[in-house]
Parts: structure tokens; sequence; C-alpha cells
């Protein structure tokens, strides 16, 4: 594993556990030139999955930009790190399971609006406004009526 300080090719494994929703093993490593400590996360993946854009692009699924977008989406929410690393997992392995190699964004963006919408009303506002181009605040005002609605009965 190639050291993100000083570029060095090899580093020693100091720790290694499962994390804690069991999808991933965490591995503490140390750079054998620098000394630098830094953290690496081993995930299973079963094939290569690709995303399929509106315009027809065919993009490589990427789990750091899932998880990018739900944090910005949580951001200053109270919302553990853990509860959104288990959002992001149960949708990698959802899309993973789904038998398909090509997914599309659509699809990907309405697992993201389901989890949101249990984990937090704000997140899930917020990441609709993105995923839904409001373009005025009425778009806004009658999407947080709906969940409103939603929430009372």
């Amino acid at each position: 594993m190639r050291c993100p300080f000083c570029g060095h090719e090899d580093s020693q494994v100091k720790d290694s556990r499962p994390t804690e929703d069991g999808a991933a093993i965490r591995r503490r490593r140390q750079c054998e030139g620098c000394g630098a400590r830094f953290t690496t996360f081993e995930r299973i993946q079963l094939r290569d999955l690709y995303i399929l854009k509106k315009g027809g692009v065919r993009q490589a699924f990427d789990r750091s930009k899932l998880e990018r977008s739900i944090a910005i989406a949580c951001r200053k929410r109270p919302i553990d790190q853990d509860r959104i690393d288990r959002l992001v997992s149960a949708i990698q392995r959802q899309i993973e399971t789904s038998g398909e190699s090509e997914i599309p964004a659509e699809s990907v963006g309405q697992m993201v609006m389901d989890g949101l919408k249990a984990l937090d009303s704000v997140a899930y506002i917020r990441f609709a406004s993105v995923y839904k181009d409001f373009t005025e605040a009425r778009d806004f005002e009658e999407f947080a009526g709906a969940v409103k609605d939603v929430g009372e009965a």
C-alpha cells in the first residue's frame, strides 16, 4: 500500500479489525519510509459496477462519491458518522446484489432518498433539492409540505 504522505511503496499493517457493520476491514498501517500512520479500509467487490448517467454516460461506481453526497446532505445535523457509513454500505450492498453491473443514476438517487428519509428529514430535503433540481422556493415548500404530511400520518 502506497503511503499517502511520502509515496513510499511499502507499509506495515499494525492492526486489523472489522468495521461495526461488518462490511469492511479497517487496517492501521505504518509507512516503512517515513513512519507515518494511516488507515485503510478493505471491502468486498463482487464485480465492476457502473452508473448510467442521464446523458448515457457510463461511469464507474465510486463509493466515496456516494459517501460525500450523503455527508453533504447530513452536514450540521445530529447524525453520527457511523450511521452515514451504515447507510452508504447498505446502498452499496443493494447495488451489488441487484444482479446488474450497470445501474441507472436515478435508481441510486432513489436509494439515497429512501435511506435519508428514514434517517433525517432535513437531510432528506437537502438531498432532494439537488436530486430533484429544485429551481424555486415554491419547490421547497411543496416538497417540505409533503414530508411534513408523511411525518404526521
